[in-house]
This record gives C-alpha cells, structure tokens and sequence, in this order.
C-alpha cells in the first residue's frame, strides 16, 4: 500500500495524507509494486487495486450513485434498517454506528433525521469516509444536513465509544455492522466488500464490541447479520427484524440507567 497524487497540485495533500498513514509516498507511473494505491485526485481520495484484472477505484460519494438512490428510493423510514433503529413517528435518536465503514447506513439515517456518531477503525477506510463527508459537507443539496448530523471519529468502538460517552451525552443507539463471516456467494463479489475484508478482516472481536455497545447504549443495541448468521456470541437478542438478505438482532436496554461506561 501506498499513498500517490495524480496531479502535481496535489502532491502537498498525498504527502500529509502518506505521513498520517505511515505509508509511503510514490509517483505515478510507479517503480515499485505495490497491491494497492491510495490515489488523491483533484476531486476526491480513490482507493485502487493494482492488477491487471481490477476493478475500478474505491471511494465514498454521497452526493451521486447508489448512496444517493438509496436516500430518494430506499424506503424511508418503512426499511428495515430504520425500523431496527426505532424511526416510529418523528422520533430522530442519536446513533453511534461503530462500525462505521463507507459510511452508508450512517448517511441514510441521518437523511431520516438522526444525529450520528460515525466510528471506524482501519485508518485507509477512515481516510476514504473522511474525505467522502467533506466533499459531502460542501454539496449544495445535502451539505447542511452533513455538517449538522454526521460527526466522525477515527478510532477502534471499544476505546472511543466509552471515550465519546463519557464527554457526551448517551447515544439512544449503538449500532454494529461487523464483518460478515467469509462466504463464497455473491454477496462477496461487490468490488468494495472485497476491499474492506482486505484492509479490516474478519471483526473477531465483534463480541467484545457488543459488550461495550450494551454497556454504552441509551434505549437499544442494533447489529447487522446475513440473514442466516447465528447472533454475536453474548446475550440473545430481544428482537429480531428480518429482510430478504440481512437481519437486525436488537437488544433493548432496560429502563434503569446502564452501568457506566
């Protein structure tokens, strides 16, 4: 891996973003070999795998494409997504996603009129979700909403979302989307899917990421599973709600205040 600027002009933002990461800076064409490129063009931070067989660069846009679909035709707050979360009437709770990845689900819950926490661990994905929301922040249509509901924080959930709590007020809901278990089916062949088991694994620790949510949470815990996944290791689920692919395992917190974090 490595960190290179397509364009002259911006050889001063790749060399700060190659010193943040500890990666090497490069030149394009290139002399080494690497795997994988972390590309800042003069509109946005790609992400490339070098192969002759690759497919096309990785990076996060909110404004265009399938994130933007999704938040004019992804079923508002009927999806099961924002049922899980508990979108009932004009509910709008805070919810730090943990595992925040390109940031997808945080940015169609914040369009339903949520405030989120986004929490992401693998310093390249962090890089790529970071420069996606400020391009976001910046976009006419969808840039004050940006600004004011999606705050991002680069770091492993077990450590920042005590951290967060501790200097904020609870979030209403924890949200996990962890590594789904490795399955040579379809739903892996997505160029993006590929790239984040690449650079963030298979989230082991998913179950110790769990405890710290129901430690943390306001009112529930909600974690993403393919539909036929057996639960986190840890307490059952209270709830289930369940779509044609994936699952949401719900936990309800109990009314008593938690344990502190």
């Amino acid at each position: 891996m490595a960190v290179a600027a397509e364009h002259p002009a911006n050889l001063s933002v790749a060399a700060e973003l190659a010193a943040e990461l500890h990666l090497p800076l490069v030149t394009i064409p290139l002399t080494d070999t690497f795997t994988h490129l972390l590309v800042v063009t003069p509109t946005r931070l790609e992400l490339r795998t070098l192969d002759s067989n690759a497919p096309g660069p990785v990076y996060v846009d909110f404004t265009s494409g399938a994130v933007a679909h999704r938040r004019r035709f992804g079923g508002g707050r009927n999806q099961p997504l924002a049922r899980a979360i508990g979108l009932k009437g004009g509910a709008a709770p805070t919810v730090a996603d943990v595992t925040a990845g390109l940031g997808r689900d945080a940015f169609v819950l914040a369009c339903l009129g949520c405030t989120v926490w986004l929490i992401e661990r693998s310093p390249i994905v962090a890089a790529l979700l970071r420069d996606g929301l400020r391009r976001a922040a910046h976009d006419a249509e969808i840039g004050q909403m940006v600004r004011e509901r999606l705050h991002f924080h680069s770091g492993d959930g077990r450590e920042c979302l005590p951290r967060l709590t501790a200097n904020q007020q609870r979030p209403d809901v924890v949200y996990l989307d962890p590594m789904y278990p490795h399955r040579q089916k379809s739903a892996w062949v997505g160029k993006e899917m590929r790239l984040l088991r690449q650079l963030a694994g298979d989230d082991a620790d998913a179950p110790a990421l769990l405890a710290v949510a129901l430690a943390c949470a306001g009112h529930r815990v909600v974690v993403k599973r393919p539909r036929l996944a057996p639960s986190l290791s840890g307490p059952p689920p209270t709830a289930r709600i369940v779509a044609p692919n994936t699952r949401f395992d719900l936990y309800r917190i109990k009314l008593d205040p938690p344990a502190p974090c």
